[in-house]
């Protein structure tokens, strides 16, 4: 049988650690070296996002953390030893690139669930480009 979407999602989800919103926020203030990891388009980042967060698109995720690609991201890829919240619109594409970051090596990676649109609906902070 072919798989769907969130067939994905949810085997990612089976292999990786989750928070909520309010623990991101929580983490945002006691770990200074915390990377906001946005995966959502350009487009959807532009329109809103959490303060500080970088933006990788999912797709080019995996590219853009290799170190030894040719054109690495030069905070992504440079941060395997530091604490990583990926973010996306509600937690699925997330949970897949949290799952793509752990198999490449990122030592402390967790997914935010719910996305920004979680955070938006917490209340929390949110800036625009």
């Amino acid at each position: 049988m072919a798989k769907r979407l969130m067939d994905f999602v949810a085997e990612a989800r089976s292999r990786i650690v989750e928070i909520n919103c309010d623990k991101l926020n929580e983490l945002m203030a006691e770990k200074g070296d915390l990377l906001v990891l946005d995966v959502r388009e350009p487009q959807e980042y532009a329109a809103g996002h959490i303060q500080g967060a970088v933006n990788v698109p999912r797709g080019v995720l995996e590219g853009a953390a290799d170190a030894t690609y040719k054109a690495p991201h030069p905070v992504l890829s440079k941060a395997q030893q530091r604490p990583v919240a990926v973010v996306c619109a509600t937690g699925g594409r997330s949970a897949m690139a949290t799952d793509v970051l752990m198999q490449m090596g990122f030592a402390d990676v967790v997914n935010v669930a719910g996305g920004f649109e979680g955070w938006k609906t917490a209340g929390l902070p949110v800036v625009q480009d």
